[in-house]
């Protein structure tokens, strides 16, 4: 597929009117484009970096969490399509749960990842809540603490190569990849400015903050779930994020080449 094949079906798919995406919608279109022989063809057209690349290196970068959030497709407002570099590094920080600005959806290109999703629940586990902001694209994200809450584990589910997910805005998860996984994750039109995100804690959190995060998934820290609905607890202190820094060309560029090769293009 060339690049603006995938974009006019962004366009076509995700639509143009006052009413967002469906999640649904958002899950078809990524798991089309994710297809290697629909993905493989784009990203190697991406990757000779004569389209665009200014404007995507600047907004591609080393998430805190230690993946690589390289964007393929720029959009806003109406999408920001990436690709996600998950290293499987040892000892790589676990995601705090969290929801985001707008419906997202994701595919497993290679390796798996587990998807956790929860709710609000009285006799769930306890938790510190922040509402997250951002000064602009590409600026600091603003964490503030506006209040406690408890959350009880709704569903877990692995995603292999090949599988898609789509999820609302305010549908709070999170994501756990304990391997080398690479997925191909779809922003659509933004329907609130804040997100919200929950940090389990055993002591005491500080009452206000301020983090840099790279892009819609902000940096977390939260210990990772067990079955049950139970959760391991972790820190809700956190030292703050380093700011974000673009990757560089060879960089964004290379990791373009690897993945088109590996999809055999």
């Amino acid at each position: 597929m060339q690049v603006e094949e995938a974009r006019r079906l962004l366009v076509e798919r995700l639509g143009g009117g006052p009413e967002p995406p469906s999640p649904e919608s958002a899950r078809e279109v990524i798991a089309q484009l994710a297809h290697p022989d629909t993905l493989g063809p784009l990203v190697r057209r991406l990757s000779v970096g004569d389209l665009e690349l200014a404007e995507c290196i600047r907004l591609s970068y080393r998430h805190v969490l230690g993946f690589d959030k390289l964007l393929l497709l720029p959009g806003a407002p109406r999408f920001m399509l990436r690709v996600h570099f998950w290293h499987g590094t040892a000892g790589a920080v676990s995601e705090d749960i969290h929801n985001h600005r707008c419906a997202i959806a994701s595919a497993v290109v290679r390796g798996r990842v587990r998807m956790e999703c929860y709710e609000p629940a009285a006799d769930g586990v306890p938790a510190v809540a922040y509402r997250e902001s951002i000064d602009g694209p590409g600026g600091a994200w603003r964490l503030r603490r506006v209040g406690e809450g408890r959350l009880r584990l709704l569903h877990s589910e692995q995603y292999g190569a090949g599988r898609s997910y789509g999820l609302a805005a305010r549908t709070l998860h999170r994501v756990v990849s304990e391997e080398p996984t690479v997925t191909l994750f779809l922003e659509t039109a933004p329907q609130r400015s804040v997100t919200d995100v929950y940090v389990r804690s055993r002591g005491r959190v500080r009452d206000s903050g301020s983090v840099l995060h790279s892009g819609d998934d902000p940096g977390r820290t939260g210990g990772p779930a067990r079955g049950g609905g139970e959760v391991r607890a972790g820190r809700a202190g956190r030292a703050d994020p380093p700011p974000k820094t673009p990757l560089p060309p060879a960089v964004y560029l290379a990791e373009l080449d690897a993945l088109a090769g590996s999809l055999g293009y």
